[in-house]
C-alpha cells in the first residue's frame, strides 16, 4: 500500500539523513534471475528480502515490491502450493464448504465411532479394582468385581503376533519379482541389489516403518480397518509410509472404497513448531495464526485416552497441538478451471486441502492429479487400505464385531460367578429390630476372634439370619467354558489339537484339521499381502519421483546407483512382499517341509535332497543354509564312516569267497575219488587171487545192490555239492545283507559317538573354567595367594 505523502507510519526515532549523493550519472543495472545476490541484506518485519547493499556500492531493490526471492524462484512446480495464487474470497468459499462437508461426514460415522468406544472396554486393558460403591461401571453394588474376559484380548494379540513374524521378516519385508523369462546376469545383478537397498531403506533409513506397522496390526485385528499413508515428507526429505488410525481417517459411510469417497480427510494433531517448519519450508502458507483452542474429542478419542491414563486437556494452551484437516477431494476453483478441448468444462478436479481448524484458514492446496492426467484429471492414490474381512460398507469387520458380544457375555458370567463365591463366603445378614442398639450394622471377624452382638435377651440364631446366597452354579461354568470354545472357534484362534488323540492317525486327517482351523486366518493373510503390494507399488512410485532419496543415507548400498539405472531397476521389476501369501504361519511352513521330506523319502530318485535340505533350513529361519553344507566337490565322496565300512564288508565278503572255492575244491576231491573207484565194493579173496575154480559165481542180486549203492551215493554226491553251491548263495546273501547292517550301524555309532565327544568336550570345558574360575578367585601360595 503507498504511503500518504508527507506522513511516517514509523513512530521510532529516524536514522541520521544520508548524506547526499555525488552530482553525476547513477547506472541502474537489472540483476538477471537465478543469479546469487551477496552482500548486506535488508528484511521486513516478516523475513521477505527486499534489497541487498553490495560491496561495490550497487543496490539490488526490489521495483513491484515483492521479495527478491519470488524474482529468483523461477516456474513454479506442478504440485506446488497454489494458495499465494487464489483469491481470499474464494479460500474462504472453499473453506466452508469443507468443513461443512467434513462435519456431515464425522456425524454419518457416529455409531461405527460408539462401537469401537464400546470395544476398547472390552480389551481390559485398564486396571480395574472392585467397585466401592455404586457406579455405572457395571459394579453397582459395593465390593462387586469388574474382571473382564481376555478372549477379545487373546485373539487380538495372538493375530498381532502372527501378522508381526510373517509380514515384518527381520530382513525385510520386500522382495524383488521379474517375471520376463530372458533376463541377463546384469539385470538379475540389478535386482538382487534393488532388494537389499530397499530392505535396508525401510530397516535401518525409516526406523519407523516396522514399529508403526506393528502397531497397526493390532488395530486391524481389532477394527478391522486400518490404513496407510504413503507420501513424500518435506520435514523427513524421504517417502514415508505411516499408519493412520481409522477414527483419524474421516469418510462418508455411504463410500464403497477410497477411490469413489467424495472426501477423504486425513485428520492430524501437530505441534506448533512442525506448523511453522512447513511454512518455512513453503509447504504451508506463511499466515499468521491465532492460538489452538481445545480439540473436540469424540467418544473414541476420549476413551483410548481414558486407556491409556492421560488427560484430555492441556492446562497451557501454549502446550496445545493444532488440529489440522488434510483433504482429498475434487474442487472448481476460480482462476483454475478445468478445460476440455480448449473451454471451460465446469468439471471438479481432484486438489489435496490443508486447513487449520481452529482459524479455518487454508494453509495449501496442492493438484492432486499427475501433469499427464490434465485433460481428464484422476485422484492420485496416497491411501493404503487394510481389510480383516470385508464389511457391509467402508468399515470392515474385525474380532470385535466377531467376539464382541461373546466377549461381553463371558464377562458377566465371570462377574456372576465371582460375586456369587463373594457372597456365598462373607454373606450379608438381616438383624431382628426388636434386640438392643447396635454401635454398627457391619461385623467383620477376624479368623480366630468374635464380634460382640447385643440380642436383647433372644437367642443369637433368631436375631440374626444370614442371607440365603446360592454358592457358584456349575452349570453357569459349564456354559462359560462353551462360549468361550465356540467364541475361540468363530475368531480362528483356537489351539489346533494336533498332539493329541490317536497316535496312528492318518496324516491326511490331521492336514485336514489344521486346514479347517486355519482358513479364517489364511483369508486374512492373503489380504494383507495384497495391501501391502499396494503399499510398495506407491512406495516406488514417490521414489521415482524423488529418486537421490533412496541412496542417499546408505553408507554401504549394494549397488552404485544414479538416477537412471534406479529408475530402470523400478521399471523392470515389481515390489512384493517378502511374505508367502499361501502361507499364513510358521507351522503351516514346517508342515509342507515335512510333507515335502515325506516325498523324498518314497521317491528319493525323483528329488533334489539339497535343494530340499536348503528350503528346509530357510523355512526354519536361517537365512544362509549354505553356511551348513559341506563343498561340492566333499558331496560326491561317501562319508568316512561309509568308507571304513565298505572296508570291512568287502574284507568279510573275500574270507567267505575263499572259504567257498575250497569246498569247491574238497567238491572235487570227491568226485575225482568216486570215478577212481575208491568207493566201488571190494572183490572176493579168491577172485583177488586169480580164479574161480572151485567156488560159485558171483550173486547177481549182490552185484545190483552194489550198483544201486553207488548210484546211491553218487546221488547223495551230486546233491551235497548242489547243498555247497546253494549255501554259499545263501552266505552271499547274508553278508551283503550284514554289510549293508554294519555300515548303518557304523554310521549311527560315529554320529553317537561325536555327539558325546561334544558333550564330554563341553563339560570338561565347563569343569576348566569352573577351576580357573577357583584359582582365580583362591589363588595358590606362590601364584599370589595366601601362604
Amino acid at each position: 500500500m503507498p504511503l500518504v505523502p508527507g506522513l511516517n507510519p514509523n513512530i521510532r526515532e529516524l536514522p541520521p539523513v544520508a548524506p547526499p549523493m555525488p552530482e553525476g550519472d547513477v547506472t541502474i543495472e537489472i540483476a538477471e534471475d537465478g543469479v546469487e545476490q551477496n552482500g548486506k541484506k535488508h528484511y521486513d518485519d516478516k523475513g521477505n528480502l527486499l534489497k541487498i547493499e553490495h560491496g561495490d556500492g550497487s543496490i539490488t531493490v526490489s521495483i513491484d515490491g515483492n521479495p527478491l526471492e519470488k524474482a529468483k524462484a523461477g516456474p513454479s512446480g506442478w504440485f506446488d502450493n497454489l494458495v499465494d495464487k487464489i483469491d481470499d474470497m474464494e479460500l474462504n468459499r472453499i473453506s466452508d464448504e469443507l468443513m461443512r462437508g467434513i462435519g456431515d461426514d464425522m456425524e454419518s460415522r457416529k455409531d461405527w465411532i460408539e462401537d469401537r468406544a464400546n470395544g476398547l472396554k472390552l480389551l481390559g486393558l485398564k486396571v480395574e479394582i472392585p467397585g466401592l460403591g455404586g457406579s455405572a461401571e457395571g459394579a453397582p453394588v459395593e465390593g462387586m468385581s469388574r474382571v473382564r474376559h481376555p478372549l477379545l484380548l487373546e485373539a487380538v494379540l495372538r493375530f498381532q503376533a502372527n501378522a508381526r513374524g510373517e509380514m515384518l521378516p527381520t530382513d525385510g519385508p520386500v522382495k524383488v519379482r521379474n517375471d520376463n523369462i530372458n533376463t541377463s546376469f546384469g539385470e538379475d545383478r540389478l535386482a538382487n541389489a534393488l532388494e537389499r537397498d530397499l530392505n535396508h531403506y525401510l530397516t535401518s533409513t525409516a526406523t519407523e516403518y516396522y514399529p508403526d506397522t506393528d502397531r497397526m496390526f493390532l488395530m486391524l485385528g481389532f477394527g478391522g480397518t486400518a490404513f496407510k499413508k504413503v507420501y513424500y515428507c518435506p520435514l523427513r526429505n524421504r517417502p514415508v509410509s505411516e499408519t493412520v488410525d481409522a477414527n483419524d481417517l474421516i469418510v462418508n459411510s455411504s463410500a464403497t472404497d477410497l477411490q469413489n469417497a467424495k472426501r477423504v480427510t486425513h485428520r492430524t494433531f501437530m505441534k506448533p513448531s512442525t506448523v511453522k517448519r512447513l511454512q518455512i519450508l513453503e509447504v504451508y502458507r506463511d499466515v499468521e495464526l491465532s492460538t489452538a483452542s481445545a480439540p473436540s474429542l469424540d467418544s473414541l478419542q476420549r476413551e483410548k485416552k481414558s486407556q491409556e491414563g492421560i488427560t484430555t486437556e492441556s492446562f497451557n494452551p501454549q502446550d496445545r497441538d493444532r488440529e489440522i484437516y488434510e483433504t482429498c477431494c475434487e474442487l472448481d476453483i476460480k482462476g483454475f478451471e478445468h478445460e476440455y478441448k480448449g473451454k471451460e468444462s465446469g468439471l471438479d478436479i481432484p486438489y489435496r486441502v490443508t486447513v487449520d481448524v481452529t482459524s479455518k484458514k487454508i494453509l495449501s492446496i496442492v493438484r492432486n492429479y499427475d501433469e499427464d492426467d490434465a485433460e481428464l484429471p484422476e485422484a492420485r492414490r496416497m491411501f493404503v487400505k487394510y481389510t480383516y474381512i470385508p464389511g457391509f460398507g467402508f468399515y470392515d469387520i474385525g474380532l470385535l464385531h466377531i467376539l464382541g458380544n461373546t466377549t461381553n457375555a463371558i464377562t458377566a458370567a465371570w462377574r456372576e460367578l465371582l460375586d456369587a463365591g463373594m457372597y456365598s463366603n462373607f454373606p450379608g445378614f438381616l438383624m431382628a429390630d426388636t434386640g438392643a442398639r447396635q454401635n454398627t450394622n457391619i461385623f467383620r471377624v477376624p479368623p480366630g476372634g468374635g464380634a460382640l452382638v447385643k440380642t436383647g435377651g433372644l437367642p443369637i440364631n433368631q436375631a440374626i439370619m444370614p442371607l440365603p446366597y446360592q454358592p457358584p452354579s456349575g452349570a453357569l461354568m459349564q456354559l462359560v467354558d462353551n462360549m468361550a470354545q465356540t467364541g475361540m472357534r468363530v475368531g480362528g484362534t483356537s489351539e489346533l489339537q494336533v498332539g493329541e488323540g490317536r497316535a496312528d492317525a492318518p496324516v491326511g486327517t490331521t492336514l485336514a484339521l489344521i486346514e479347517q482351523a486355519t482358513k479364517v486366518l489364511n483369508s486374512v493373510h492373503k489380504r494383507m499381502h495384497t495391501a501391502q503390494a499396494e503399499e510398495f507399488a506407491l512406495l516406488a512410485r514417490c521414489f521415482k519421483e524423488n529418486p537421490e532419496s533412496f541412496w542417499q543415507r546408505n553408507k554401504k548400498p549394494a549397488y552404485a546407483w544414479d538416477e537412471q539405472t534406479f529408475l530402470q531397476a523400478l521399471d523392470d521389476c515389481d515390489l512384493v512382499p517378502q511374505a508367502d501369501p499361501n502361507t499364513a504361519s510358521h507351522s503351516q511352513r514346517l508342515m509342507k517341509i515335512m510333507g515335502l521330506k515325506q516325498l523324498q523319502g518314497a521317491s528319493p530318485s525323483l528329488y533334489d535332497p539339497v535343494a530340499i535340505d536348503k528350503a528346509a533350513l530357510q523355512a526354519m529361519g536361517w537365512n544362509n543354509p549354505e553356511q551348513f553344507m559341506v563343498p561340492a566337490d566333499a558331496m560326491k565322496k561317501p562319508p568316512p564312516e561309509l568308507m571304513k565300512a565298505q572296508a570291512e564288508t568287502q574284507a568279510k565278503v573275500m574270507d567267505a569267497q575263499s572259504r567257498m572255492k575250497e569246498a569247491d575244491a574238497k567238491v572235487e576231491e570227491v568226485k575225482a575219488k568216486i570215478q577212481q573207484g575208491a568207493f566201488a565194493p571190494k572183490q572176493p579173496q579168491g577172485m583177488a587171487q586169480g580164479g574161480l575154480a572151485g567156488q560159485a559165481p558171483p550173486d547177481p542180486i549182490k552185484i545190483a545192490e552194489l550198483q544201486f549203492k553207488k548210484a546211491q551215493m553218487d546221488s547223495q554226491n551230486q546233491r551235497s555239492s548242489q547243498d555247497d553251491v546253494n549255501r554259499d548263495k545263501d552266505r552271499e546273501a547274508d553278508l551283503e545283507i550284514q554289510r549293508m547292517r554294519v555300515g548303518i550301524e557304523e554310521i549311527r555309532d560315529h554320529r553317537q559317538h561325536a555327539h558325546e565327544q561334544g558333550m564330554q568336550s563341553q563339560k570338561l570345558t565347563s569343569e576348566h573354567m569352573k577351576h580357573l574360575n577357583e584359582m582365580v578367585a583362591n589363588p595358590p601360595p606362590g601364584l599370589g595367594g595366601k601362604p
